[in-house]
């Protein structure tokens, strides 16, 4: 009533001394009620509408994205959405250095996204048209990845072999850690498929990881631009303009950019990505994460780093680990400050010398 009332309403009431808790039984004051109700009804219901006008527009974007990331997460179609990526990508890289008409920058596009040199000559790339850029580059590429992927498969290969024959029964799934030189994964692969596919399901475990990890990255940091767009947009009221147009042009253009970072990232690392050592030191069993033992809160800062960096290896005996690794409660003793034990001699050259050792 104090919104959606009318003023003549509250007037009536205090002339007619109708006191607080008393029942109400004029029809007039009734009518008001229910036309208060009415109103405030529409105005939730039209708050309602707007919010699932907003919604539409994350749902249809999501509906693209959770595609994606279902067909890299049980393999389904994933070869021919790399392949497709890589002509979008290709694509664009074409249309926008044949503009230009900048042959070296679009040779050192190709060696950063691709590892590879252009396939064309700069005679070809300053007379050819877009769209025959884009299928000759695309066959270049395609090729170069078939290569190193196969590269990959052969040397792994004998390394998942011997783990096979002879660790078979202890593993089931494994981890194998690849790099691109700035980014680390841990791609997890079935032992046995592994073996009967001579390393190829290595390679499709990489490529579902990548693809996944870089979708999930993505989606994450877009749902969070798409929060601020959507509160950014409301000022265009002031402008008489329509803030879910705006919304709508503008979120396209965020989806869009975000799709083609996605494809840039993927490709990026998976021609860059490569095994980090092909040794069987490097290849762990993949287990479930263990529960944090909270005693071990109460260590030193040594000993947590001693700590991390032993059982990151996956080997040996836990309860010697464990004893290898006293727990300090000391204040810690510096590099160049006098021993504890009482020798005269600095830290780093007596006991610091075992514990860095």
């Amino acid at each position: 009533m104090r919104l959606f009332g009318s003023e003549r309403i509250a007037k009536l009431m205090d002339r007619m001394g109708i006191e607080e808790g008393e029942v109400i039984q004029h029809s007039m004051i009734t009518s008001s009620i229910e036309r208060a109700q009415k109103k405030v009804e529409e105005n939730n219901f039209g708050i309602r509408k707007r919010l699932l006008e907003y919604d539409d527009v994350m749902n249809a974007q999501r509906e693209v994205v959770y595609k994606k990331r279902r067909h890299a997460l049980y393999g389904e179609r994933l070869t021919l959405d790399l392949q497709n990526m890589m002509y979008d990508l290709v694509d664009s890289i074409a249309a926008t250095y044949s503009e230009d008409r900048d042959y070296d920058a679009f040779n050192l596009e190709l060696i950063r996204l691709f590892s590879i040199e252009s396939p064309v000559s700069k005679e070809e790339f300053m007379q050819a048209k877009p769209d025959a850029l884009s299928s000759k580059i695309f066959a270049a590429v395609e090729d170069h990845y078939k290569a190193k992927s196969k590269l990959i498969a052969d040397r792994t290969f004998p390394v998942l072999k011997n783990i096979y024959e002879n660790q078979s029964n202890a593993f089931e799934n494994i981890v194998v850690p690849f790099t691109d030189g700035i980014h680390n994964i841990q791609v997890l692969a079935n032992l046995k498929k592994a073996y009967e596919t001579n390393g190829r399901e290595l390679i499709n475990a990489f490529e579902r990881s990548v693809t996944l990890s870089l979708i999930d990255d993505a989606w994450k940091e877009h749902l969070r631009e798409m929060d601020d767009l959507k509160q950014s947009v409301q000022s265009a009221v002031y402008e008489q303009k329509d803030p879910l147009l705006i919304y709508k042009f503008e979120s396209f253009e965020l989806f869009k950019k975000m799709l083609e970072q996605i494809n840039r990232d993927t490709m990026s690392f998976l021609f860059k990505g490569t095994v980090q050592g092909q040794d069987e030191q490097k290849v762990q069993e993949a287990r479930a994460p263990q529960r944090t033992d909270l005693s071990k809160l109460k260590t030193s800062h040594d000993s947590f780093e001693n700590t991390s960096h032993t059982g990151g290896e996956g080997n040996g005996n836990p309860n010697e680990q464990r004893k290898a690794q006293p727990v300090r409660v000391e204040q810690k003793v510096g590099r160049n400050d006098p021993c504890p034990c009482g020798s005269g001699k600095k830290y780093k050259n007596c006991h610091g010398a075992m514990v860095e050792s």
